[in-house]
């Protein structure tokens, strides 16, 4: 927990900041930058920390995600230019990579099935609570001290996270001479560098239509071909194209998909919203979206016992139900809705989200040995990323025709209310329609989507852990 409140806190932290920032050191043409490319490294490293962390262990890529993001925070704090920023953040970022499928995956190793909703509920409220005290913070910081010690404030809480770490947690590895697949792990970072590069900035840096527009996400999507094709003539991939081959892990890495969409969309329009629509203050519109973050570990945590009694694929049927039904409602939304219905609104959200995540991920990891789960979790959670990456083009994009082009939804706070309420009425059109492709995804899961993992944990896994997944009998329908 202590670990994702660094890389949670700084998901929210930097955006009220971001005047002091540019009046501090320029560059506001590049601003978005700051967000961009933080995602950008943070996705395309997660397959490749997946892969390694079943190589060499949890505790060695987790205590490197940490001192990466301790780097990243010193560098930042002290950047002289918002080029050296841009690229400090991005070193934040590959650190970030790390830190979040790790905390996940460590918790596969360590708790049992009917435990580990729970403890996702408990890494689930590290971000509800982020939500409100990385916005705070950044106002405080950037207000009354320095814009620079919302990246200083980080430096105590990893010294803390690796002491912990290093410390609490004992893992048994098997000692071997694994081959590191450099030529794939380089082809997959690089195709999916471009790929997301060009989905982030179409339309933003360049235009659809233009040279960069067409060749940045093709020869990406090239150069992952390419890394297809090696993979299957290496001996340890660092991506196993079995992945993509069993109906359990895609259709949980397309829910995935979805929620990463889902919550990029609400996290980015619903304060728009609330600000510039209905005309509250920062503070009102973060309590609104906090509402969110607040229903996602509350049902995160009780999803366990649901799972157990009806089966994951009804469990998280059920959340993509409620998602869905909350997305609705934020299409009933408009200039005269208050700001307790769109919190009320976003509360249901949260409560579904909570009932497909945890236990689309559990039923994930359950379904492989600790030799793979690192893989697993770290293509689950790219597959969040990407959604997110991808959602974010295509809301933008739905925004800015809206707006005629003028001007990112985002950034139009002097923008007409009534043409900004349809912009973001047509975005949460669109939430509605990736809800939907949610719920879908989930009902063609398999039946029995929590099986068993024979060695689970065993040898190889960390200690405390809970051996082969055991379900009692008669819970889960076959």
């Amino acid at each position: 927990m202590t670990a994702v409140s660094l890389v949670a806190i700084d998901a929210t932290i930097i955006a009220t900041a971001v005047p002091s920032i540019v009046s501090g050191i320029g560059g506001f043409a590049q601003f978005p930058w700051l967000f961009s490319v933080y995602l950008l490294a943070q996705a395309v490293t997660v397959p490749v920390y997946g892969k390694l962390a079943d190589l060499f262990g949890r505790k060695p890529v987790m205590l490197f995600g940490i001192a990466a993001f301790f780097a990243g925070s010193i560098a930042c704090g002290l950047a002289w230019s918002m080029p050296a920023l841009i690229v400090f953040r991005a070193v934040q970022g590959i650190g970030a990579g790390a830190i979040q499928p790790m905390s996940l995956t460590i918790v596969g190793d360590l708790y049992s099935v009917q435990e580990r909703a729970k403890v996702q509920g408990y890494l689930a409220s590290v971000w509800g609570a982020a939500s409100v005290i990385g916005p705070t913070l950044g106002g405080v910081f950037s207000e009354y001290v320095s814009w620079r010690w919302i990246f200083f404030v980080n430096i105590p809480f990893c010294v803390l996270a690796a002491a912990m770490i290093g410390r609490r947690f004992h893992e048994k590895v098997e000692r071997s001479r694994p081959r590191v697949d450099y030529r794939g792990a380089t082809l997959l970072t690089s195709g999916l560098t471009l790929l997301i590069l060009g989905v982030l900035e179409g339309g933003q840096a360049w235009r659809w239509a233009s040279v960069p527009g067409v060749a940045v996400p093709v020869v990406g999507l090239v150069l992952l071909a390419v890394f297809v094709a090696v993979e299957t003539r290496v001996a340890e991939p660092i991506l196993p194209l079995w992945v993509f081959r069993r109906r359990l892990l895609v259709t949980t890495a397309a829910a995935s998909f979805a929620v990463g969409g889902v919550l990029i969309g609400l996290s980015s329009y619903v304060p728009t919203y609330v600000q510039d629509v209905v005309g509250t203050g920062p503070l009102v519109a973060g309590f609104a979206l906090a509402t969110l973050t607040i229903g996602w570990p509350i049902s995160a945590s009780q999803a366990g016992k649901l799972y157990l009694r009806i089966g994951v694929r009804s469990c998280a049927f059920i959340g993509s139900a409620l998602t869905l039904a909350g997305s609705i409602g934020l299409t009933a939304l408009g200039l005269h809705s208050g700001v307790v219905q769109t919190a009320a609104t976003c509360f249901v959200i949260g409560l579904g989200m909570g009932l497909v995540a945890a236990p689309t991920m559990i039923a994930a990891q359950s379904s492989v040995d600790w030799q793979e789960r690192g893989v697993v979790t770290g293509a689950n959670m790219f597959a969040r990323s990407l959604g997110s990456a991808l959602a974010i083009a295509v809301f933008g994009a739905v925004a800015n025709a809206t707006l005629g082009g003028a001007t990112s939804a985002v950034q139009s706070a002097h923008a007409d209310p009534t043409r900004l309420d349809t912009a973001v009425h047509h975005v949460f059109i669109a939430t509605v329609v990736l809800a939907a492709v949610m719920g879908l995804v989930v009902a063609l899961m398999p039946r029995n989507a929590l099986k068993p993992a024979a060695g689970a944990a065993g040898a190889s896994g960390a200690s405390g852990a809970s051996g082969a997944e055991k379900v009692p009998d008669g819970t889960v329908p076959a």
